[in-house]
């Protein structure tokens, strides 16, 4: 799962960036912090485990299929839309808008243009925190853009919510049902930055013999502080004359127990998106098997239900096609989760000795030229493991290899022919090569080789 390597790290998305001044929502925590979506965005694990669910997803290839009798085909002509479904920006930049939108504020919305011709000419990721969803006398639903007069209909807007609770439409926003959780977050991260602002060292007390003036006091903090306050400046000599003492004062036990408060935070960021905790750089058992597994976590519990949303809501598009009515769309999770290079290869034994896979299945799995033979398109018989067109071959070998033991043991040769089904042969009469004579070689004639005696 070497992919996740680098999505983990990689640092993309911007919330602000996306809609501008961000939301326009807040409330505050029991922690006395405001939250946000900027300032939850601000939280390296809420930013990590967000750019992480929207790298992956964002570039994952997606293509469009059609399901005939059973089975899946390629849905060709492709629609424009699904390689470019913003004309004005790149695949992942949309996915991505979708995703954050979908992440923080708990519902996605996609709005759809479309021609004169009804066919769709573009898709743009609108800002959540500007449409309001309603329904009409008829029971649909629709959606009151701000600065727009006219709502608009499903037909022209993708509705993608999160989680929905019974008897509302649109989804619960994390943020406002985490606020508690992500205000710690936020509260221990400002306080981290800081204690190690300060050094890493609490406070002490300067004890000086004798009275100050309000002044002196404040010049000898300023110059204790500019020689020793701040991470550069941690753990230096410091010289104090005059008398003067510096007594450092004792950290109160739930201060020093911040960081595993901050580790707690953390996972709870990771629970919240069914992320496993190891990919927000949590330290933990990191085997080899467990790292494997918790991809596998990954793709299964977070990435997949996302992806399932995506699917189920830019289908319906294709029924505007041509022929589309049974076409859908599809992400490929393949990337994802391409195992090792020697448990893909026992994989394609498997199916190879199976019968469910031929030898070009393997080379297009593997983005290999498929082989210009056609028994490279067939599969193979599992018992024998030979091509299912030359298996009557197969056959044909084992009815002569018993027709010639029975033949040795003194059947009948009609006989034995009959039964096995094998057409009578004529023997030309000459003995076979190990029953002729040894050939008479002449040095002086090499042809006397061939003449027998």
């Amino acid at each position: 799962m070497g992919i996740f390597d680098g999505l983990r790290n990689k640092r993309a998305l911007s919330y602000q960036s996306i809609w501008g001044a961000g939301g326009n929502f807040e409330s505050s925590s029991m922690s006395a912090t405001v939250v946000n979506s900027d300032t939850a965005f601000q939280v390296n694990a809420i930013y990590g485990a967000i750019s992480l669910i929207s790298d992956s997803i964002s570039s994952l290839p997606i293509d469009t299929y059609i399901r005939r009798d059973g089975a899946r085909f390629a849905f060709r002509p492709r629609p424009v839309w699904v390689n470019r479904p913003d004309v004005d920006t790149t695949k992942e930049a949309f996915w991505g808008g979708v995703i954050v939108s979908l992440l923080l504020d708990g519902n996605a919305f996609v709005r759809v243009y479309s021609n004169e011709a009804g066919e769709i000419v573009n898709l743009n990721v609108l800002n959540p925190q500007k449409v309001t969803i309603k329904r009409n006398g008829l029971g649909r639903v629709m959606f009151e853009i701000e600065g727009e007069e006219t709502p608009l209909s499903s037909d022209e807007v993708i509705f993608i919510p999160d989680v929905v609770r019974p008897g509302h439409i649109r989804g619960v926003s994390r943020v406002e049902a985490l606020k508690e959780n992500w205000g710690l977050a936020i509260a221990l991260q400002n306080y981290a930055a800081r204690f190690f602002g300060a050094g890493t060292q609490t406070s002490g007390i300067i004890e000086f013999p004798g009275n100050l003036t309000a002044e002196q006091a404040k010049n000898l903090q300023e110059g204790f502080d500019s020689r020793h306050k701040g991470w550069g400046r941690a753990h230096k000599t410091g010289i104090i004359s005059g008398g003067a003492k510096y007594i450092p004062t004792s950290v109160e036990n739930d201060k020093a127990q911040f960081l595993d408060s901050r580790r707690m935070a953390v996972e709870d960021v990771a629970r919240a998106f069914n992320i496993p905790s190891n990919f927000l750089n949590l330290p933990g058992t990191n085997t080899y098997s467990s790292v494997e597994q918790n991809s596998l976590n990954l793709v299964k519990f977070c990435i997949r239900p996302i992806i399932q949303k995506l699917e189920t809501a830019f289908t319906p598009l294709l029924s505007r096609v041509s022929g589309g009515e049974n076409a859908f769309i599809k992400f490929n999770l393949d990337a994802l989760l391409r195992a090792d290079i020697n448990t893909r290869m026992s994989a394609y034994s498997t199916g190879l000795q199976s019968g469910f896979l031929t030898i070009n299945d393997v080379r297009r799995l593997e983005d290999l030229r498929p082989v210009q033979d056609p028994s490279a398109n067939s599969v193979r018989v599992p018992l024998a493991n030979v091509n299912i067109d030359a298996a009557d071959l197969t056959a044909m070998d084992q009815r002569v290899s018993m027709a010639q033991k029975l033949i040795t043991s003194g059947f009948d040769p009609a006989q034995v022919l009959a039964s096995m089904g094998l057409p009578a042969i004529e023997h030309t009469g000459l003995p076979s090569t190990q029953l002729q004579a040894i050939a008479q070689v002449d040095p002086e004639d090499p042809t006397s080789a061939y003449k027998v005696d």
